[in-house]
């Protein structure tokens, strides 16, 4: 990057922050009035509007005022017509030019040569840059920003811009506070004066004349040109100090006064009227021969005549700004290759091709614009404010501007803007890039008038009709027709009110596809939230919640985007994370139920079934088995069955009783219910029901129905007996983290089986059990119930899908591996139950909000998972032991309430003594489990806990593979 990029790039920033500062708490001398020049009272309305919108959202300094004065009775009276318009303004209204500084901003043009700005004005024309509200900015955008600076380089005084021309500059170069007036001016070489106008300096340092458009060696010739090749540029901009704007006022202090300058007779100009006078080498006599905005008229003679005797005698101070550019908005031509080619010239300052859009392709620029994925777009085409929907085709090099394409083809190199008018209807206005509005000639064809006049458009009811209508009379080759519009007409006829809602409406659309592919990626919600809460409308979180709606969340796809869209409304309001986790919920349990049948024909085949099942310990996986991360990518864990004390502590009864009843009851807490009811029975979701895992058991295994009303008595007697069902954990602390719960209900749906005397694959037991849990809406995952039905050491998977589709592989491990692991593996009791936290939704929060430490987490919980079990394979039992440390620590980042200082100190106690340490289920109480060191027995460990915890309740607990 050279030295003068390196500066200008400073420039912006300091500018830009310095803005943003002002902004805040204004402490820096301000402009006392912005006055923007328009065409007429509704160009100037449409100006009113967009600065009311940027006051509203605090992108203009407060304090200052604003106007916007259209050209007097709707007639072009010129830039220098403007500018007295404005002198009178400002002396009405603050009575006298003392002490007052001025930003006047010409931007009254038709825009002929950029016609889709002819509407909105170039000044409001787009800027490809993001501001740091993250609004996309504009032309007036820049002009404050850059202008702001410039207030506290001068004295009272007007400085005067051209509304289409950028200035790169540092207003520290800026210093006037003489008298008379000062062009603003900027070094380039005069291969590029050539198509400008150029000052001349006089020895003084004052402009002694302006040279438009000479060649190089008439520049040269002239003196305009320095030793280096270079020469002063003229940008438009020029400071008049208080003393000269009160001369000028002098000419217009009564209405009768004022209408013999400001007419469309006289239609002075501010560069060639008002400035040439105050070169030092110029004559009246060439004054009267310089080109004007309009006509040579009487009128314009007699104005320019008291124009020079007020300000020939000030003179006109050249300020050179260097390093400084300037960037001219002045063709569709040049727009285009801006917009595209040229955009790495200006990457410096932050721009960008594409702003506000869902599709970022290099081939193309998008500003503001909503693309679809399958539309396709040629190579150096720029997209401006629209809609292209799927299946459009658009040529290389075109320029689409405030349109809906919904399937058109537009040619190469063809420019297509669209309107709403007054009247409610709309117009596409569509020309070649090459073409000029002020010739004859529309895409190579002779017209019979100019282009700006000629009514060749369409006028229609809707803007689609009005593409496929302006595009059939191209290919008839536009025809005169009384029942068009032209260019002009439309330009006059706009509804200009129309344009900021349709640019934000746009916005809207390309935040709410910006939000659905983030959501669609998985990508962290919560850093979306930040990144772009200031600019999310009502309107967006409104469709969000609306799309959400209407997703199928049986399709895995839908059900994905389902969730996050509720999710990252939570951001917004907290009442959405039920949303979100009540679609998961759902979705589980429509495909659980899917399966459920009463069956009216089982009969009781025993008198008795008793069921005893081991616990399980998780070794490596575990929250990957969890909803919905299985569904999304399937889960991976390694556990376990064990005995306690040799014994199996999981215990369900079922008996044939006489009475036609349903008896249930809980061994654990003494409760015991007779049910007569079958709608009590049904009732299964309420979490302090000690009898709802019994109820889930008798729906999922088809005993009672579902939903459907059958009495107890029919169902009793289908079964041949009234059913007595009791469930039983064996000496086992509640919160165990050994899986109690889900073991369970499995030993619930093994044993109803049984007395049914239906024989069942593994495969519907574990579905059976995901019934259940999904019935009773206690969520989690499936490896508990697994872990503790299918005996040993397993890895059990699953596929992603909504419906869950478990395998379950046992481990191939020797007998001395599994000799060792008896010796060296232990459950430690914490002493402590682990306490009810809301830890499912925080967890599953975290992964569906996109959080990237626990979407990698869950990942490499599998990968342990598959390493575990290959070490125990190979007999490896130390390195078993070391990836169980790193579950540890993994399980720590997913969740750092699943320790506490209890459970710190007693690995901290035992530290010496073990090789591997892992808490059981998520943790914060319960039971721990470590691999011993060899050569330590589980006395060894014990007898450390009771010198340390004494008779707390933390204790060895011994166990064995089941």
């Amino acid at each position: 990057m050279s030295h003068q990029t390196l500066f200008l790039q400073q420039s912006y920033i300091d500018c830009t922050n310095q803005y943003t500062t002002l902004l805040e708490a204004p402490n820096i001398p301000l402009w006392d009035y912005v006055v923007l020049t328009a065409s007429n009272e509704e160009q100037a309305e449409s100006y009113r509007t967009q600065i009311k919108y940027r006051l509203e959202h605090h992108m203009l300094p407060a304090s200052t005022h604003y106007a916007v004065l259209p050209d007097p009775e709707g007639k072009r009276v010129g830039s220098g017509g403007a500018t007295l318009n404005v002198l009178r303004y400002i002396h009405q209204h603050a009575g006298s030019f003392q002490n007052k500084r001025i930003l006047v901003i010409h931007s009254g043009g038709d825009s002929k040569r950029v016609p889709q700005y002819s509407a909105c004005g170039k000044l409001f024309s787009p800027v490809p840059r993001v501001l740091p509200n993250g609004k996309r900015s504009t032309l007036f955008d820049e002009f404050m920003i850059s202008m702001s600076g410039v207030a506290a380089r001068m004295n009272a005084g007007m400085l005067v811009c051209s509304g289409d021309v950028l200035l790169l500059f540092n207003p520290l170069q800026i210093d006037f506070y003489g008298k008379g007036a000062a062009a603003l001016s900027i070094k380039e070489p005069a291969e590029i004066g050539k198509n400008h106008g150029v000052y001349r300096v006089d020895g003084a340092g004052n402009v002694g004349g302006f040279l438009h458009k000479k060649t190089v060696k008439q520049l040269q010739e002239l003196g305009a040109a320095d030793d280096q090749g270079n020469v002063d540029i003229d940008t438009g901009a020029v400071i008049l100090d208080s003393d000269s704007l009160k001369s000028l006022y002098a000419l217009i202090d009564t209405d009768e006064k004022f209408s013999a300058y400001v007419n469309e007779k006289a239609r002075l100009s501010f560069y060639a009227d008002f400035l040439y006078p105050l070169a030092s080498s110029s004559t009246l006599e060439q004054y009267y021969q310089e080109t004007p905005e309009g006509d040579f008229t009487p009128e314009l003679h007699a104005c320019r005549t008291e124009l020079w005797n007020v300000l020939h005698p000030y003179q006109m101070k050249l300020i050179r700004m260097s390093p400084a550019a300037f960037i001219h908005f002045g063709t569709t031509k040049e727009l285009l290759q801006l917009m595209t080619k040229r955009m790495e010239e200006f990457q410096y300052l932050g721009w960008t091709s594409h702003i506000h859009t869902n599709r970022v392709q290099k081939e193309f620029a998008s500003s503001n614009s909503y693309v679809s994925p399958e539309a396709r777009i040629g190579e150096g085409a720029y997209l401006e404010d629209c809609y292209i929907h799927q299946d459009s085709k658009i040529g290389r090099e075109c320029v689409i501007s405030s349109v809906t394409l919904n399937g058109q083809e537009i040619p190469e190199r063809t420019v297509l803007h669209g309107l709403k008018l007054k009247s409610g209807k709309f117009v596409v206005r569509m020309y070649g890039v090459d073409d000029n509005p002020k010739e004859n000639t529309l895409f190579g064809k002779e017209l019979p008038e100019a282009l700006w006049t000629a009514p060749v458009y369409p006028v229609c009811d809707t803007i689609e009709e009005a593409v496929n209508e302006t595009l059939i009379a191209w290919k008839k080759g536009f025809p005169i027709c009384e029942q068009a519009i032209s260019l002009k007409d439309s330009f006059n006829q706009a509804d200009l009110s129309a344009l900021l809602p349709w640019e934000e409406k746009l916005s809207d659309k390309v935040m709410l596809e910006e939000i659905l592919e983030a959501i669609d990626r998985k990508e962290n919600l919560l850093k979306l939230f930040e990144r772009i809460r200031g600019d999310l409308s009502d309107r967006v979180k409104q469709d969000l919640a609306a799309e959400a709606e209407i997703l199928n969340d049986a399709e895995l796809k839908e059900f994905s985007r389902k969730i996050r869209i509720y999710y990252f409304l939570s951001c917004f309001e907290e009442t959405y994370r039920d949303s979100c986790f009540s679609t998961i919920s759902n979705a589980i349990l429509s495909s659980a139920v899917k399966g459920l049948t009463y069956d009216s024909e089982a009969k009781m085949q025993k008198d008795e079934v008793i069921t005893r099942l081991p616990v399980r310990v998780n070794w490596g996986g575990g929250w990957s088995d969890t909803p919905p991360y299985c569904m999304e990518y399937g889960g991976t864990v390694l556990n376990a069955a064990v005995m306690l004390d040799g014994n199996c502590p999981i215990e369900v009864v079922v008996r044939k009783i006489d009475e036609p009843v349903i008896v249930l009851a809980s061994a654990d807490s003494g409760a015991e219910q007779r049910f007569t009811e079958i709608t009590e029975l049904q009732d299964s979701s309420n979490p302090y029901d000690p009898f709802a895992l019994h109820k889930a058991a008798l729906i999922a295994c088809g005993v009672i129905p579902y939903k459907d009303f059958v009495s107890v008595d029919e169902i009793t007697g289908n079964l041949g007996s009234g059913l007595y069902l009791s469930t039983q954990v064996i000496n086992i602390p509640r919160g165990s983290g050994l899986g109690t719960s889900s073991i369970l209900a499995g030993a619930c749906v093994k044993a109803l089986y049984e007395m049914l005397g239906k024989e069942t694959s593994e495969d519907e037991l574990y579905d059976r059990v995901l019934c259940m849990e999904q019935i009773m809406s206690t969520g989690g995952g499936w490896q508990d119930q697994v872990g503790g039905l299918a005996p040993g050491i397993k890895m059990v998977t699953s596929e992603p899908a909504i419906q869950q589709k478990i395998t379950c592989t046992p481990c191939k491990i020797s007998e001395n591996t599994k000799k060792e692991l008896d010796e060296r593996f232990c459950l430690i009791y914490s002493g402590q139950r682990r306490l009810a936290r809301n830890l499912l939704r925080d967890v599953v929060g975290r992964y569906v909000g996109g959080v990237e430490e626990a979407v990698e987490v869950l990942y490499e919980i599998q990968q342990t998972a598959v390493l575990m079990r290959f070490e125990l394979e190979k007999g490896n039992v130390d390195g078993f032991a070391a990836l169980l440390n790193q579950h540890w620590e993994l399980s720590k980042k997913l969740d750092s309430g699943c320790t506490n200082t209890c459970i710190d100190m007693i690995f901290h106690s035992v530290e010496e003594l073990i090789d591997g340490k892992m808490i059981c289920g998520a943790g914060g109480g319960g039971f721990l489990q470590v691999v011993l060191k060899k050569g330590i027995t589980p006395e060894d460990l014990q007898k450390r806990l009771r010198e340390v915890f004494q008779d707390s309740g933390v204790d060895v607990w011994r166990c064995s593979l089941a």
